[in-house]
């Protein structure tokens, strides 16, 4: 494979996988098979938002840093700090508000954790008093 054909498949492969866990963050509280390994994925998101963000930048994903350094290796510049934003401008044709992106992200990426939360503590509580 040549450094292109490289940076294309990684460029495929951060999309995918990025959406995934996207979906995975925001769902992954619905269904009891996969509620406790939710709770360790969204509590190392918003970690990675907060704590990592501390030193890095509130927010921060390593995710969306090593997928826009493959970016900036095969041209792209002007890439935002939010992969959400991008893919959003992406899709509709528009420069959607960052601050208004962010806001969205944080919100339902709390709400998530929180779901997430209350999910696994009913079923914690349910198996307990079996």
């Amino acid at each position: 494979m040549d450094n292109e054909t490289t940076l294309l498949f990684l460029d495929y492969f951060f999309v995918v996988f990025h959406f995934s866990l996207i979906v995975f963050n925001l769902t992954g509280w619905i269904w009891k098979k996969t509620r406790r390994l939710h709770l360790y994925v969204i509590s190392a998101t918003i970690f990675s938002w907060v704590g990592l963000g501390v030193i890095y930048g509130l927010g921060y994903c390593p995710f969306t840093d090593w997928h826009w350094q493959v970016k900036r290796a095969l041209g792209e510049t002007g890439l935002p700090a939010s992969y959400l934003k991008y893919y959003l401008d992406q899709v509709f044709g528009f420069s959607w508000n960052p601050f208004t992106v962010d806001i969205l992200v944080a919100v339902l990426g709390v709400g998530a954790l929180l779901l997430s939360i209350i999910m696994n503590y009913r079923d914690w509580k349910k198996q307990k008093n079996q």
